[in-house]
């Protein structure tokens, strides 16, 4: 089940680089924008709560899904870039195994907990 899941991440990750090229963009925005979803990490700085509310709207794929359409609907490309980089951010967090933030902890994870002294 687990590989299954991660060949499902590969190919939304993959769909989110086809958007990509049909963008209005060069392709160095896309890794130059990539790392942006995880400055949502700083709401831990407020504490575990806000900061796991703060990671998981920037790393929910419905969210990111909206943002897209929004932008398609509107005419706005950046609002379609800003969606496409939240999937493909996503796609590709999960994919390694990174998934969205419970409350109690940054380390537990929808997909498990993850950090140092994790059985693989």
């Amino acid at each position: 089940m687990k590989n299954l899941l991660k060949i499902e991440e590969l190919a939304e990750a993959l769909l989110a680089l086809v958007v990509f090229a049909h963008l209005p963009y060069a392709w160095w925005v896309l890794p130059a924008a990539f790392l942006l979803p995880d400055l949502s990490a700083l709401g831990y700085l407020a504490g575990p709560q806000v900061g796991a509310a703060c990671y998981n709207l920037a790393h929910h794929k419905a969210v990111a899904v909206a943002v897209g359409l929004a932008g398609l609907a509107l005419g706005q490309p950046v609002l379609q870039l800003a969606g496409t980089v939240l999937f493909f951010h996503s796609a590709f967090d999960r994919l390694l195994g990174y998934g969205l933030k419970y409350a109690s902890s940054f380390q537990d994870t929808h997909l498990g907990r993850i950090g140092r002294g994790v059985a693989a």
